[in-house]
């Protein structure tokens, strides 16, 4: 592309690629406003810093044309001296979101090299709407911490940036996105807080609800990282054939359910629901000589003061 004075909005992104650029990257792009805009960034900052941008096309085969979207992405990221490489993911699994968006990581793992970060086209208003959705489910501190800025190679740089920043990005760089007619399906819980949920509170509360929940992540992830690392202490100390109830019932409520949480994950419990957890907890604090738990993929019993977890492959709870 040839160097040209960059558009106010374009600057924003391209700025906030430059902020986290420190290497190859490797960006997920849909087609939709923000990973487009987020790959023509990239691809700004790539040449700017000498640095090899690839940008990535996951085609998850839920939609009738697919293949054809994708063509579209790499003949707009075309120009912009971006290597493009286009994955065809299955699938599977309960909960179309849930499993799209396992199938798609998986792709983005394997598709980026060892080196490479890779840039996904999160912006603050995903954010705001991942905060509302944490809120509805009632799961604690940790989901509303929503997403994080950066989790191991995965990268957000646009989680401070508007989607309208995005949309005008592409527009000033003659970009074209393509809208998922899935963001606007109302069976989808995301889309019925984008589309309903989020422009009631901003009529009804005031402008600006969108970055106050932003900030609401912000420090509920610092409260988070704060209680996890204070409950994998607690943890190590604890440390022994299952876990010593008398000394778990000592520990804060906050501590207390994030250990068992913890052990519970590595034991091989899946999916597990606040009430599985208070379930399992109510063998430390309200023991009365209760059976043991099937949870899934996890069976949880209390034998001689201590809780003692074994695998429960077959998932059914009871």
């Amino acid at each position: 592309m040839a160097r040209r004075e960059l558009g106010p909005a374009t600057l924003a992104v391209v700025q906030a690629v430059e902020r986290v650029a420190a290497g190859p990257l490797l960006v997920a792009c849909s087609g939709g406003a923000d990973s487009l805009a987020l790959a023509a960034a990239t691809g700004i900052a790539g040449g700017r810093r000498g640095l090899a941008v690839r940008a990535v096309v996951v085609d998850h085969g839920l939609q009738p044309g697919s293949d054809q979207v994708a063509a579209r992405v790499a003949d707009q990221l075309a120009p912009l001296e971006t290597t493009l490489v286009r994955v065809r993911v299955e699938v599977a699994g309960e909960g179309v979101e849930a499993a799209a968006r396992k199938a798609r990581y998986g792709a983005l793992e394997q598709a980026a090299a060892p080196e490479e970060l890779v840039l996904l086209g999160h912006t603050l208003d995903d954010q705001a709407e991942t905060v509302l959705l944490g809120l509805a489910r009632g799961s604690g501190t940790r989901s509303l911490a929503g997403m994080p800025a950066r989790r191991g190679r995965f990268v957000r740089p646009l989680l401070g940036l508007r989607r309208v920043t995005t949309r005008a990005a592409c527009a000033e760089l003659g970009l074209e996105p393509w809208d998922d007619p899935h963001n606007a399906a109302p069976g989808f819980a995301r889309a019925r807080v984008r589309h309903s949920i989020l422009p009631v509170l901003e009529a009804e509360l005031g402008p600006g609800m969108a970055e106050a929940l932003a900030r609401t992540a912000e420090l509920a992830r610092a409260d988070a990282d704060l209680l996890d690392a204070l409950a994998s202490q607690a943890r190590d100390r604890l440390a022994g054939e299952g876990l010593d109830a008398g000394r778990l019932a000592e520990l804060p409520e906050a501590l207390r359910g994030r250990v068992v949480r913890a052990w519970l994950a590595e034991a091989g419990g899946r999916d597990l629901s606040a009430a599985h957890l208070n379930a399992v907890l109510a063998l430390v604090t309200d023991w009365h000589g209760q059976g043991p738990l099937d949870l899934p993929g996890v069976r949880v019993g209390r034998r001689e003061g201590r809780l003692h977890a074994s695998a429960n492959p077959s998932g059914r709870t009871r």
